[in-house]
Parts: structure tokens; sequence; C-alpha cells
């Protein structure tokens, strides 16, 4: 097969400038920098073997380090949102035990915690009630003939119109909070009387500035890993408190705030 032309219409590989290649390398030096710590005499088995073990040790601290970050921020954000996570399940309970429905919505990474949200209740084990959740972003010829015909702004806030109903629930996870489908399905939803409970990172962007948002969690993190990994006990957290609140309309906000 004949490779297919480039921009330029010829059909030799287009040349990466140096300059492409060496912003490549900078970034993937600022995020691991022990990958490119190089011994001065790479020429002699024993500096080679020497690094490798080096690097690994690099590794391992790396590791370790993140692993506390990631505990220590998830501690720091249940201990703060405790009793707001235990009145947002409340709600969210009260919204299922009326008939209400929930839709998960995120882009990117947050689009699979969207969906990962979506099936905890869907699918919450054995023994326990299986409960109406989607998510948006699930149904890829609504996604694109939107994004495609409309705009990607509307592909959550288009579906809200047509699906919510008053007292049906919204959860919108997004690491910058400025994703401005979440921010129109968020306004969608509020005019239409559905709870919202968003989940944002950094200091909640312009999720923090809507009046639309019931129940906001900001995870105080610069780190979009650390941001993601933190919004993840969060949901997981909310699944729990409002799974027990439909089974026994109980809550201990004093014992999630020493998990």
């Amino acid at each position: 097969m004949r490779p297919a032309p480039n921009r330029r219409g010829s059909t030799e590989p287009t040349a990466r400038s140096l300059s492409d290649d060496q912003s490549r390398s900078d970034d993937l030096a600022t995020l691991y920098p022990f990958l490119y710590a190089h011994p001065q005499d790479v020429g002699q088995a024993s500096s080679v073997a020497g690094n490798l073990e080096t690097v690994l040790a690099e590794v391992r601290r790396s590791t370790v380090e993140k692993v506390h970050e990631i505990v220590a921020l998830r501690r720091e954000v249940l201990a703060r949102e405790s009793q707001r996570l235990a009145a947002c399940a409340s709600a969210m309970a009260e919204s299922f035990a009326n008939g209400g429905r929930l839709f998960a919505i995120g882009n990117g990474g947050s689009c699979t915690d969207a969906a990962d949200l979506a099936s905890l209740f869907l699918h919450p084990g054995s023994g326990r009630r299986a409960l109406p959740a989607f998510a948006l972003t699930g149904d890829i010829a609504v996604l694109t003939a939107l994004s495609n015909d409309v705009s990607f702004d509307v592909v959550f806030a288009r579906q809200i119109a047509a699906f919510g109903r008053r007292g049906d629930v919204v959860v919108g996870l997004s690491t910058s909070g400025n994703s401005t489908n979440l921010v129109r399905a968020f306004e969608e939803a509020g005019r239409r009387g559905l709870l919202t409970v968003g989940l944002a990172g950094y200091e909640g962007g312009a999720m923090a500035e809507l009046g639309s948002i019931d129940h906001l969690f900001v995870v105080p993190s610069a780190s979009v890993h650390r941001i993601q990994e933190a919004q993840t006990t969060i949901y997981h957290t909310l699944w729990e408190l409002t799974l027990n609140e439909l089974t026994t309309g109980r809550r201990d906000p004093a014992r999630l705030g020493a998990t």
C-alpha cells in the first residue's frame, strides 16, 4: 500500500522539527526527572548498571511519595466534607426513593469515572437494590451527532433536557471545574429542578461560580492525577452513604470523617 499523502500532498513522511522533539523530551523530563539522569560515562557496564539501580530506587521513592500524598489528600477531603457528603447522600437517597434517576457526566478520565459511578448504582452487589443510573457519555451516536451538528458544549445539556425530570440527579465530574459542557448541563438541570452534584479540583473553576450546583465537592490539589483519585473516593463514599440511607435510614458523619 502507498503511504497516504501528507498535508503538502507528498507521500514522504513529514519530518518532525527538532524543537518539537526537544519540547516533548523536556515535558517528560519534568514529569519523570529520574529517567533523564544519565551517568557521566555510559560506556562502562558498571556505570549503566549503577544508573539502572538509581532509576529503580527513584521509581520506588516516587511511587511511595505519591501513595502518601493521595492518602493524605483523601483523608483531608473526607474530614472536611463529611457532613456535606452525608447531606448530599441523603438528598440523593430521597431522590431515588421518590422514583428519581441518576445521570453521570464527565470528559476524558472523568468520563470513565462517570461510567463507573453509574455502574455502581446499577450493579451494587449481592443483596443490594439496583438503582436507575445512566452515564450520558455512553451513546456515541448522540455525542457525535450533537458535536457535529450543534456543538460539543451541549452534548450533556441536550440529553438532560430530553431525559431529565424534576427530582432526578445529575453528577458531573471535572478536574479543572471549567468544562463548558458540564457548566451548560448544570444550568439546564437547575432550570428543570434536578438535584445537582459537582466534583471539581484546583479551586473549583467555573463550577464554583455557578448557582445551579446544589452540592459541590472541590479537591484542593493542582495535580490532575491526585484530583481524580480523590474524586473516586468521593463518589464511592456518596454511593455507600446513599445505599445505606435507603436501606437503614441511618448515616454516621463522625465515622466518615475518621475514615
